[in-house]
């Protein structure tokens, strides 16, 4: 509005004797701008101590446990089991440390990593190299590739038993090369099927098996019974019964 404008609504207001109207009208104008001002200033306080508080308690965050713990950005074709024998910690205390319940992760996912910790009875991607989970596969494949998922996880979890025994070699590699009177305790590496290439199925049950994951619930020993000709294995006590193959124990 231009001065004469105004100028002209003042003369208007005057002239037709609303003078009384108007000296209610500025008051009123002055309290509801009195309230706006109030208003205004509450809000930016409120906002500004929301960010002043957000801000203490991103430090409060960063001064807790996790500021000393190592992390781990996710990235594509990265598993589990690649990133913790990467950084030389069990895929169990990488699994719980991110209160993880399986292994699937995704890339940009922000993975914590504990210390790594001695003398645990559990295997560690430390304890087991990338061609040892790739010879656990073959086996599993050799073995088991007609059986269930949980069939062939079972198969690599007898292998893993045989490590944690004092009975067996304690490697991947010398348990499933392991011979007795001469003859291979597994018949795949006899017969060289062990050289077969493992399928997609074949590695996850390793990966399972390694993990920790124990359908048997602690066997040494499996076969088929029928196809299996020797009648020593028949003697040891059953543990239980997958697919095809029945899972035993020692009899000592």
């Amino acid at each position: 509005m231009n001065v004469y404008k105004a100028c002209t609504c003042a003369k208007y207001f005057l002239d037709s004797g609303k003078e009384e109207k108007m000296s209610k009208l500025v008051p009123m104008l002055a309290v509801k701008l009195a309230v706006l001002i109030l208003v205004t200033t509450v809000i930016l306080s409120i906002h500004t101590a929301s960010g002043e508080c957000s801000e203490d308690l991103d430090a409060q965050f960063a001064d807790q446990s996790y500021s000393g713990v190592a992390s781990y950005t996710v990235r594509e074709g990265d598993t589990l089991y690649d990133i913790a024998m990467d950084y030389q910690v069990s895929v169990r205390e990488l699994m719980r440390a991110n209160n993880l319940t399986g292994s699937l992760i995704r890339p940009g996912q922000v993975l914590f990593l504990p210390e790594k910790k001695t003398g645990e009875s559990y295997l560690s991607r430390g304890d087991i190299s990338r061609e040892e989970m790739m010879l656990l596969a073959r086996l599993i494949h050799a073995e088991a590739r007609g059986e269930s998922f949980e069939g062939q996880v079972a198969v690599g979890a007898v292998i893993l038993n045989r490590l944690a025994s004092p009975h067996f070699p304690k490697t991947i590699r010398e348990v499933i090369y392991q011979k007795t009177s001469h003859v291979y305790q597994f018949s795949p590496v006899g017969d060289g099927s062990i050289n077969l290439e493992p399928n997609e199925k074949a590695i996850q049950a390793a990966v399972q098996a390694i993990q920790g994951k124990d359908p048997t619930g602690g066997a040494l020993f499996f076969y088929n019974p029928d196809i299996s000709r020797d009648q020593w294995i028949r003697t040891l006590p059953v543990v239980t019964r997958i697919g095809n193959h029945v899972f035993a124990i020692s009899s000592s």
